[in-house]
């Protein structure tokens, strides 16, 4: 069965394993190498299943331990080009592939997409998994285009940004220039951006859902899955009945993993 282990998520770091346990990509390697080990350890995962890294930009949060894991386990890396070229000083000697139409790794087929960020060029991912199951995460987008929306979809598993509550954004102490960065079209999903279009990944099919990327200064778990709840009552679905919801955590410490 599909299986998605989420290692972290938020601005100190993002690294997601989807696959089984014995195939799978690593989508971002926002941490160490060490800290991506120990969590993949945590989750019941082996590093050694991992057989391609997937980037969706170059922050450093998405990066942070890219070059020495992909070294260690000798796993080739697969970005936009415009991304590999904004990473060309830190790769080292990984061997990296721009990512430019669909790919075929560890038993999956994976589609990228372009979501809209303050980068080179950001990707989301649609993944058609062995079992025909379809997994998709969009993170780091000021705004859902609608090929964002298309490729989430009638994805079973949605990965979704829910970075931020736009009060308590607006009221807290960052500087305007980053409050207006994280607002803008290149910036943040705001929680309530987030919520407005789950009801209509039900609609299409999607019954599982994880909100990522939370920020800690301008959001919580709390907040976070109020919005989206709200937005799903309304709409006349029932929690556990129709759809589950869940916010990622920082770190997954306890090694949940979702099946799907």
């Amino acid at each position: 069965m599909a299986r998605l282990c989420p290692l972290f998520s938020g601005s100190s770091g993002n690294s997601y394993y989807i696959g089984s346990r014995s195939a799978g990509l690593l989508l971002d390697a926002g941490k160490s190498a060490r800290q991506l080990d120990r969590m993949l350890k945590t989750c019941g995962i082996d590093p050694l299943a991992i057989q391609g890294i997937l980037l969706t930009h170059e922050h450093t949060d998405h990066v942070n331990g890219m070059r020495v894991f992909a070294q260690k386990y000798r796993l080739p890396v697969f970005a936009s080009r415009g991304t590999l070229e904004a990473l060309s000083g830190a790769l080292g000697e990984v061997e990296a592939y721009p990512l430019e139409e669909d790919l075929s790794l560890a038993g999956m087929a994976v589609h990228p997409f372009r979501t809209s960020h303050d980068c080179a060029e950001s990707l989301g991912f649609r993944i058609r998994m062995e079992d025909q199951r379809i997994f998709a995460l969009a993170t780091d987008l000021g705004y859902l285009s609608q090929e964002v929306k298309e490729n989430l979809l009638g994805a079973d598993m949605v990965v979704l940004e829910s970075n931020h509550d736009v009060e308590m954004l607006r009221c807290g102490q960052y500087p305007y220039y980053l409050k207006r960065r994280i607002l803008s079209d290149l910036g943040h999903l705001s929680n309530a951006a987030c919520a407005a279009f789950l009801p209509e990944l039900v609609k299409s099919g999607g019954r599982r859902f994880l909100l990522a990327h939370l920020s800690r200064e301008n959001n919580t778990p709390a907040l976070a899955l109020s919005a989206a709840l709200s937005a799903l009552e309304q709409a006349g679905y029932t929690r556990d009945i129709d759809f589950s919801l869940e916010a990622a955590k920082v770190e997954n410490s306890d090694g949940k993993t979702v099946i799907f």
